[in-house]
């Protein structure tokens, strides 16, 4: 059983075979795939397209990304829908939040929302899906001044000193279809390296594409091969790969079992 622990299955490259994709999925043993929110406008169909596809969760949050757009409003809705989906079985947590210095946006922005989510987060003890593309000390910063001690460090590529605090914080390190690329040194020496503990498999689809899709769409199923790559790497069964990371991953969003 694999689990695909971030996808955005909401996104628009999926609008002509949606159904087929989570489905193809599922038939080769994805048994649970995360579909992150991004902004309040997509809360709603997350949470639709979670409950109409095979071992579907979600999470609510707004993406640094698309802070520029973003009311500060916005977290009141938040809070509202976070608090209206307790009782639902397929929300799983906060995400995906989080800071993005690769791209230039205002920093001062980005960290407000991320630090008003994280504040929602602790308020419902919930795990968080953190965004940390260049801003690994700065997310992890945050998650220690609000005490959010569980969720995922999404597409991780820091250092090993960077994985150890979050490892510390109570996070897994997500990593997906980067380390197929026998060019990621890094990325590879990381997901070779560090405590298996600490790794959950994503895909990000339809971005971030395996080598064997190389430039072309993402999707869930390709976290077999994934993992298969991974356990390769570390000298593993792939059976025995998707039964470690998926219990990491149950850790990780514990409302996911």
């Amino acid at each position: 059983m694999w689990i695909d622990t971030h996808c955005h299955l909401d996104a628009a490259e999926f609008d002509p075979d949606r159904a087929q994709v989570a489905a193809s999925a599922a038939a080769l043993g994805v048994a649970r795939v995360v579909i992150p929110a991004v902004e309040v406008a997509n809360f709603a169909r997350v949470r639709e397209l979670a409950h109409s596809i095979p071992g579907g969760a979600y999470a609510l949050g707004i993406h640094p990304l698309y802070t520029p757009r973003a009311q500060d409003s916005d977290l009141q809705h938040m809070r509202a829908a976070v608090e209206a989906a307790l009782d639902d079985p397929r929300f799983i947590g906060i995400g995906e939040i989080g800071l993005d210095f690769f791209v230039e946006l205002d920093e001062a922005r980005q960290q407000f929302f991320y630090q008003e989510q994280l504040r929602i987060a602790h308020e419902f003890d919930l795990p968080a899906i953190c965004h940390v593309r260049k801003s690994q000390d700065q997310v992890l910063k945050g998650l220690r001044r609000f005490g959010v001690k569980r969720g995922i460090a999404h597409a991780f590529n820091g250092s090993f000193q960077q994985a150890q605090a979050f490892i510390d914080q109570g996070f897994k390190l997500g990593f997906g279809g980067n380390l197929t690329f026998e060019r990621a040194l890094q990325i590879r020496r990381l997901a070779r390296e560090l405590p298996l503990e600490a790794i959950v498999l994503e895909t990000d689809a339809p971005d971030i594409a395996p080598a064997w899709r190389y430039r072309e769409r993402n999707d869930p199923a390709q976290i077999v091969g994934i993992g298969a790559t991974l356990a390769a790497l570390r000298g593993l069964t792939p059976e025995s790969l998707a039964q470690r990371t998926s219990a990491n991953a149950y850790q990780a969003l514990p409302r996911l079992a």
